[in-house]
């Protein structure tokens, strides 16, 4: 089945580094647009135990490293579930860190002259 085609507004409606979070077609969607002008759209749902992920923090990562190395990465890439810390990239909607991470549904975004469009 084909998804549905949904334009929620301006590129510049959405701010950098911030979720809008909008209901669309009976989903919680949590949309933000990253440094780089990309735009993400992920389902407000963790699926760890539900939370509202998308009202988690928007930060970056210390990912794990040698004793003597600290290394923050990803910054502004990296939502943080508000309930339990687990941290999601958001370009792919992966965990991070889990040998068996869980993932975060995206929805298929595009921009057409300065609108833009979510796939649900």
């Amino acid at each position: 089945m084909a998804g549905r085609e949904i334009e929620i507004g301006a590129t510049e409606d959405f701010p950098v580094g911030v979720f809008r979070i909008l209901e669309l077609a009976g989903h919680s969607v949590g949309v933000i647009r990253l440094v780089d002008g990309s735009i993400h759209a992920l389902r407000n749902h963790c699926p760890h135990k539900g939370a509202p992920v998308c009202r988690g923090i928007v930060g970056g990562t210390w990912p794990p490293s040698e004793p003597g190395e600290l290394a923050y990465t990803q910054a502004g890439e990296v939502l943080i579930c508000p309930w339990h810390g687990y941290e999601y990239d958001i370009r792919t909607g992966r965990e991070l860190f889990r040998d068996i991470p869980t993932v975060l549904r995206k929805f298929p975004v595009r921009v057409a002259d300065g609108r833009v469009l979510v796939t649900i």
